[in-house]
């Protein structure tokens, strides 16, 4: 309608910048939540490597119980499928159907749009962690150390794994995106650390695949939730680098078209 003046009211105009990300971040986490390929990778799959290896002794991961050694790893592979694999491949289609390009023209600025997937990706974490971890002390987990660092560690992985992630989706066609990101999550579950220990892929394969940032994720959070050490630096180095590294070749290579 219009007043007297002739102005419009309610004034029209976009949103403040802080509700329009908070908007685009609830429907990013709802239509995540609702994929239920989305939720057999980033939920079942963890859930299942857990309950499956923590009970069967299939792999030797050393002294101590089974699911001391698994929890941390089965984290960061929570980590990694929903920062990494997931969003890469519903960013890869999104930019195929148009999606992207039309969000683009939105009054949402684009770096708000990937920050707006970040803090999806971080709800569904949070979920993802909290189920795991409920799941792990049933098991007879028995978690130590600093929650600060933990903390740290996650951020950081999902930083790295996030930057990775966009890097694929918006360099690669779709399909390519999704055949990729499923051959780097079977890939990174088996040589990462996640449930087979660095140690049994030699010295020298230890040291490469330990700069991996699955393998510097998982490794990390073993340490503090299994051995109670305190800040893993190196761990948390190598994250940082990559981190750094993925988001701005993200930021530098992504093609919105």
């Amino acid at each position: 309608m219009t007043t007297a003046s002739g102005t419009y009211a309610p004034k029209p105009g976009a949103a403040p910048l802080p509700r329009m990300i908070a908007a685009q971040a609830a429907l990013e986490a709802k239509m995540l939540l609702r994929n239920g390929e989305q939720l057999l990778l980033t939920v079942v799959i963890p859930t299942l490597l857990l309950a499956l290896f923590s009970s069967v002794d299939i792999v030797d991961t050393g002294k101590g119980k089974a699911v001391d050694f698994l929890a941390p790893g089965i984290l960061a592979l929570a980590v990694m499928s929903t920062a990494f694999t997931g969003q890469a491949i519903a960013t890869g289609f999104e930019r195929r159907y148009g999606v992207l390009k039309r969000l683009a023209a939105s009054p949402l600025p684009r770096w708000g749009l990937m920050t707006a997937k970040t803090a999806s990706v971080l709800v569904t974490e949070v979920l993802q962690v909290l189920l795991l971890t409920v799941i792990a002390l049933a098991l007879g987990w028995s978690p130590h150390g600093n929650p600060a660092a933990v903390l740290l560690l996650l951020v950081l992985g999902t930083a790295a794994f996030s930057g990775l992630g966009l890097l694929m989706a918006g360099t690669l066609k779709a399909e390519a995106t999704l055949a990729a990101a499923n051959l780097v999550f079977l890939l990174l579950l088996v040589g990462g650390g996640v449930i087979v220990p660095l140690d049994k892929f030699g010295s020298a394969g230890q040291h490469i695949l330990g700069l991996l940032p699955i393998s510097a994720l998982s490794d990390g959070l073993r340490d503090v939730l299994q051995h109670g050490a305190g800040m893993p630096w190196g761990d948390l180095g190598i994250l940082a680098v990559w981190a750094v590294v993925g988001l701005a070749a993200a930021g530098k290579f992504f093609r919105w078209e």
